[in-house]
């Protein structure tokens, strides 16, 4: 047995030094790579994109595709921190989802940025402070997160790409003995994601909405008798047990972020782009601005209405279509739209979110 497995692991050991050579190999391209671009973006989420789907389609396993991406975009970053380290805004404090939506597509963040709102990420980008920014967009059970709807109206940020995260919460507390929690803190979110399962396994507890389920750990801390819902990682900032693993009433539970800009992005040949548009209030006016759409073959993949700030009962509808601005058939109906809406806003496009 034992000399089997001295076999193999001078194998292992042999790949392992194969591997050294070719991620350093790799870095030593990409800084040449950063030279030739003389101080140009260096985060390209295009060309990463492309190198992740290429890397799926050719992996055959034992490896999950969500290990494979994972493995390559850590490579990547530190790809990227060799030509500059890039500071990343997102909802803190540390330990929020928000956190977590930002390393899977950043890799660990050296310039993590905590900010208090989501309004506060879209002023940091805005001002230059951070390279990029990441907010909640929309969550597969509770629907369109609509602080940021409002703010990509009046911003002049640019979605740059998006982030789409399998959401699980666990109930974590000092206490062992769920029978001794009197509180329970969470996002407002989060208590509506995990409602049926509350109800059943935790009836009695108060639940109180704050602002992060990372400030509903730092809570549950300072009180003996509380919980909260919140991530794994917030359970080790924190010190705090975890009771219940993966309490969603749904375990497909998914949150979509994006990632915020000052830049535009190129084609990456699977891309999505996102509007915010309003038409006159008569009769037909929403078919008739859609109407553009289907006649260029023009795939919408999502239609969200939020109240208008200028005047009672009047609307502005956010649209997500499939395609680049860049390419034909939606540049011909970018055209159309134009001319029809009272209102248009093209928010950014990018490539569609990989595993």
């Amino acid at each position: 047995m034992s000399e089997f497995l001295k076999q193999y692991r001078d194998k292992i050991d042999a790949i392992d030094e194969q591997l050294l050579g070719l991620v350093n190999e790799r870095a030593q391209l990409a800084r040449e790579i950063g030279n030739l671009k003389n101080g140009g973006t260096i985060y390209r989420p295009e060309r990463e994109a492309q190198v992740l789907r290429r890397l799926l389609e050719q992996n055959q396993g034992p490896l999950s595709a969500e290990a494979v991406t994972a493995i390559f975009r850590q490579v990547m970053a530190n790809c990227r921190a060799l030509e500059k380290e890039l500071s990343v805004a997102f909802l803190g404090p540390l330990g929020t989802f928000s956190e977590e939506a930002a390393t899977k597509q950043f890799g660990e963040l050296s310039m993590p940025v905590q900010c208090s709102s989501i309004d506060e990420v879209f002023r940091v980008v805005e001002a230059g402070k951070v390279d990029y920014g990441v907010v909640p967009v929309e969550n597969s059970t509770e629907g369109a997160v609509g602080r940021t709807l409002d703010l990509l109206i009046g911003s002049s940020v640019k979605i740059c790409g998006e982030i789409e995260l399998p959401v699980h919460h666990n109930l974590l507390s000092k206490q062992q003995d769920t029978s001794r929690i009197r509180k329970l803190y969470s996002h407002t979110q989060s208590l509506s994601q995990c409602h049926e399962w509350l109800n059943q396994n935790l009836a009695g507890a108060e639940r109180h909405a704050v602002v992060s389920n990372a400030e509903a750990a730092r809570l549950a801390a300072e009180d003996d008798e509380a919980a909260a819902l919140a991530s794994i990682r917030a359970a080790s900032l924190f010190g705090l047990n975890i009771l219940a693993e993966r309490v969603e009433d749904d375990p497909r539970n998914t949150t979509r972020f994006l990632i915020l800009a000052t830049h535009d992005v190129a084609p990456s040949g699977r891309d999505k782009t996102s509007l915010a548009m309003a038409t006159r209030n008569v009769p037909g006016a929403m078919s008739n601005l859609l109407d553009p759409l289907a006649r260029h073959g023009v795939s919408m993949t999502k239609l969200e209405s939020r109240p208008s700030k200028t005047g009672i009962w009047e609307y502005v509808f956010f649209v997500d279509i499939e395609g680049h601005h860049e390419d034909a058939d939606v540049a011909n109906a970018l055209n159309e739209l134009q001319q029809r809406a009272s209102f248009i806003k093209i928010l950014g496009s990018y490539p569609m979110a990989v595993i």
